[in-house]
């Protein structure tokens, strides 16, 4: 079957250039392609074999698919059962990454797949060699080959520590102006009513770009650098915030093959220029600079000079919810603002998930605390253990029958993620609220970081949802990204609810057995239904309101989501209002 020609391919210059790249030098470690459904993304993966230099045998790259469903065995290879059965020797069956050395390994939906094998894979891509150990059992190979990996960010994100290792990131937008559109359809029914004869009239064009690939790879080795561009890179890493030095690396050998594929002897400005944003778009800590007069969403436009507030159809009360006569104050109108962490004393997690009657954690509802689907438990992390073959023959020193049968080691517990819900609104910055809720958090952290437990923080405020701290291993140190996070504006909870359930999805979807749990800081001050939402599973609803009059609804929240409710511990020397304990 033909595959579209890459020459072929109406429009996406960048995106083409990214792969080109990536083909002539394959240690720039990737290519991640974010866009939504039907913008290519597959087409030009698979164009792209098609249009590679041969191995100088005469043998064309390959062009591997890593499915969905594919397990550790399948990508990296195991024991070749039928030659033990039948000859009783220890033989090693290859693995999609040996099937793809040479040629491209292209994953669909990325973002889907669970992360030991995204990290696997990637720790191939960057070396080279797939390396295999397993119970006296070695075997190693060489694995090189361009990595095109691609995802739909509607169904999830990719996390931080497993982005930053794909080398480019390029995000590929819906809006395609109206000529494109009218030139895509005609070459795509043009290629399906004839496919041979579309390849056919492509073929020089074709031949074109692989011998430009073969020349600008022969050129790579000798493509100078001068200081300067070592300095150019270090300062724009530096100003972006990146952490680490990958990308300092990336974007050198992203320049360089983009010089090579000019046929230029040095790397020049425009090199370092027009990868610097497939580089750096997905590392980025800090927003870019702007240009004098130019706006966005880090560089907002002044207010109005008249000083006229924005019409609205009344005053804006706690959480943003429109209050009527109720004198509350314009919550919604007031700008952001910081407000540091309070030192709050430390509940240990267990106590902050305590059911025992008289705590100050207590359920709001009598919602069954584990997840039942179809009337019955879920299946527990210990599942039946499933037999090691590496093990097995190791342990039976070539010994036929077999004596022993070796099982692989299940883990004594699953992994866990703290999911940390974190209400910045305009009316949690009275009394210090947002502060002892942000100081509540980096005390989770703390003793997550301890236990070698995962975490991710949402802050929800300012009328949107924005990510404090993206899914990874809770850091020993939160504080400073606590701080950066300001309080104002309205309340979605709605919203950061309805995200929350999505990504407690979309882990599950990769990792059936991941154990999560929410926590729902809130002063409850919004007039917000959670109707029609789904359940967060696990979830704790902390309440930070403290005046001796409740405004809030934190505990009716806590009985709409079937969590537990409890109230947040207060400072060292300070009392609730009223005489409460």
């Amino acid at each position: 079957m033909s595959e579209f020609p890459f020459a072929a391919v109406v429009g996406l210059a960048e995106l083409k250039t990214a792969l080109l790249l990536n083909a002539i030098h394959p240690r720039i470690g990737g290519v991640l392609i974010s866009g939504p459904r039907g913008s290519a993304k597959s087409t030009l993966a698979r164009a792209l074999a098609a249009i590679l230099p041969d191995d100088g045998e005469g043998r064309r790259p390959p062009f591997v698919t890593l499915p969905l469903g594919a397990s550790e065995e399948r990508l990296t290879g195991s024991l070749d059962l039928q030659r033990v059965l039948a000859e009783r020797e220890a033989a090693f069956q290859p693995g999609l990454l040996a099937k793809a050395h040479g040629g491209v390994l292209y994953v669909d939906e990325v973002n889907l797949l669970p992360d030991t094998l995204v990290d696997l894979l990637l720790d191939v891509a960057a070396s080279g060699t797939n390396v295999v150990e397993r119970d006296g059992v070695s075997h190693s190979h060489p694995a090189r080959f361009r990595l095109i990996g691609t995802m739909n960010p509607d169904e999830g994100e990719l996390r931080p520590q497993l982005l930053d290792r794909f080398g480019l990131c390029l995000e590929q937008h819906a809006s395609v102006s109206v000529e494109e559109r009218i030139a895509i359809v005609q070459q795509r029914e043009a290629f399906d009513r004839d496919p041979q004869g579309y390849v056919a009239r492509h073929a020089e064009a074709q031949v074109a770009l692989t011998q430009r690939i073969r020349r600008a790879q022969s050129a790579l080795a000798e493509i100078v650098s001068e200081a300067w561009v070592y300095e150019h890179i270090a300062l724009g890493c530096q100003e972006a915030g990146v952490e680490g030095l990958r990308a300092d690396v990336t974007w050198h050998r992203a320049a360089q093959a983009h010089a090579a594929w000019r046929g230029a002897a040095a790397v020049a400005r425009e090199d370092l220029d027009i990868v610097e944003p497939w580089v750096l778009a997905h590392r980025r800590t800090s927003p870019p600079a702007q240009e004098p007069g130019k706006l966005s969403a880090h560089n907002p436009p002044p207010p109005p000079s008249s000083g006229t507030p924005p019409a609205s159809s009344g005053p804006v009360g706690p959480g943003g919810d429109t209050a009527g006569s109720s004198g509350q104050g314009q919550w919604g109108a007031m700008p952001p603002v910081a407000q540091k962490s309070v030192s709050v004393p430390a509940p240990s997690l267990s106590d902050m998930i305590a059911h025992e009657r008289g705590s100050d954690c207590a359920r709001a509802s009598q919602a069954p605390a584990v997840v039942r689907r179809r009337g019955h438990q879920r299946r527990s992390y210990l599942a039946s253990p499933r037999p090691d073959w590496f093990a097995t023959v190791a342990a039976n020193h070539g010994r036929w029958p077999w004596r022993r049968l070796e099982h692989r080691k299940t883990q004594a517990a699953p992994p866990t993620v703290h999911l940390v819900l974190l209400d910045t609104s305009a009316s949690t910055l009275g009394r210090q609220l947002l502060g002892q809720a942000k100081g509540l958090v980096e005390q989770l952290a703390r003793q997550a970081y301890a236990a070698r437990e995962q975490m991710a923080v949402l802050g929800f405020g300012n009328d949107g949802v924005t990510p404090i701290l993206l899914r990874r291993r809770a850091p020993k140190a939160l504080r400073e990204r606590l701080d950066n996070a300001d309080g104002g504006g309205g309340t979605p909870l709605r919203q950061v609810v309805a995200q929350a359930a999505r990504l407690i999805r979309q882990w599950r979807r990769q990792e059936a057995d991941l154990r999560i749990r929410t926590y729902l800081i809130t002063d409850g001050r919004t007039r917000q239904s959670l109707a029609g939402l789904p359940a967060l599973g696990d979830c704790l609803v902390v309440d930070t309101e403290q005046g001796a009059v409740k405004r809030g609804r934190g505990e009716t929240i806590a009985e709409q989501l079937g969590a537990r409710y409890c109230r947040l511990p207060l400072p060292a020397g300070r009392s609730r209002p009223g005489g409460q304990a």
